[in-house]
């Protein structure tokens, strides 16, 4: 079967590889629909391996190369007995986070933070870029016949963005700044909306993409932080000039981050949801002053997937906005990973099957 590989850095191969031929009880056998490229794939590309195991992973014993693919839409081909929530030819969305069911953080609800935590299309032996997988039961997570192949693959990055806006507290009448508007930043902003936020402010250098997010109609203000001074501009749209009830970086740059500790009032909440390649240089003591709570976020819990789905189906989550792209497997470095990592990128979502 086809399958798309990741075996270093700037190295991605399309080659034939062996169908499963075995999955335990527990376990289901799916085709993958539609399969999307996100930034952990892009620095996975530019800078790894990183989390994509050069040695055995310590849980699921997969090694490179990795068939990629962990944001991905699916069909179901097969189950094993034990398997009663989805039956073949159901269509799922795919919440691919594996890990030990009985650890310390398991026990408590909080699997997606185990220390053995590995991960479908990065640390797993399948992957959505692939014509096949085999995943886990709790991995499955059917969808309606009003939510397309396509929304169903973006339920994955709909989760981290929604786990930001949750830890940020937003709820109807927040202000909130998103300091930038990539994938993950245009997901945010659209789950701030449907979280009843009355004013939605965003940095982004990209000019292509602050007018795809001007176009949907949602954002009190948007601005280049390379122009303007973001922090003072939207503070200016606050009552009595405080700043902002929640800002969320989505970037993963300390400038952005900085913003966003400058942009929120006081006993205000600043989420670094953006994942940081090195160390940044910060101003704790602008946090003392202003007495406010830091969030940090890593993936989200893996409970979300129901709750999303019925975001996207009652229209509230438009999550297909952020989709601009649509490729074949042999096409995925030269129309997907270049693309996406060049400097003068300006798409959000491409999405990726074996199947065209």
């Amino acid at each position: 079967m086809k399958a798309v590989r990741y075996y270093g850095r700037r190295d991605i191969r399309v080659e034939t590889v062996n169908e499963p031929k075995e999955m335990r009880p527990d376990q289901l056998l799916v085709k993958p629909l539609w399969t999307g490229i996100c930034g952990t794939d892009l620095h996975e590309y530019v800078a790894g391996p990183i989390v994509t195991p050069a040695t055995p992973h310590v849980f699921t014993s997969a090694t490179l190369p990795q068939i990629l693919g962990h944001e991905f839409s699916a069909e179901v081909v097969d189950v094993g007995r034990d398997v009663t929530h989805v039956k073949r030819g159901d269509r799922i969305s795919v919440q691919p986070l594996v890990m030990p069911m009985n650890d310390y953080y398991s026990r408590r609800g909080l699997n997606h933070l185990s220390e053995k935590m590995g991960c479908v299309g990065l640390s797993w032996d399948w992957g959505g870029m692939s014509d096949l997988a085999v995943i886990n039961d709790y991995n499955a997570a059917k969808v309606p016949e009003s939510i397309s192949d396509e929304e169903a693959a973006m339920i994955e990055p709909a989760a981290v963005a929604l786990y930001a806006v949750d830890r940020g507290g937003v709820q109807a009448g927040s202000t909130v700044l998103v300091a930038g508007a990539g994938p993950i930043g245009a997901l945010t902003i659209l789950c701030a909306h449907a979280a009843g936020a009355a004013r939605i402010f965003v940095s982004e250098p990209n000019a292509s993409r602050r007018r795809t997010i001007e176009s949907w109609g949602i954002c009190t203000g948007i601005y280049d932080p390379k122009a303007a001074d973001v922090a003072a501009e939207v503070k200016t749209q606050t009552e009595e000039n405080v700043g902002v009830d929640i800002a969320i970086e989505c970037v993963g740059k300390e400038s952005a981050l900085n913003t966003c500790v400058e942009a929120v009032r006081r006993r205000g909440t600043v989420v670094q949801a953006g994942l940081h390649v090195g160390k940044a240089s910060t101003d704790p003591m602008m946090w003392a002053l202003k007495d406010i709570t830091i969030e940090a976020t890593w993936c989200y819990p893996i409970t979300m997937w129901p709750r999303i789905i019925g975001l996207v189906q009652s229209g509230k989550l438009p999550i297909s906005k952020i989709i601009d792209g649509r490729i074949r497997a042999e096409d995925v470095v030269a129309k997907g990973f270049d693309v996406l990592t060049a400097a003068s990128n300006d798409k959000l979502k491409i999405l990726v099957s074996t199947h065209l």
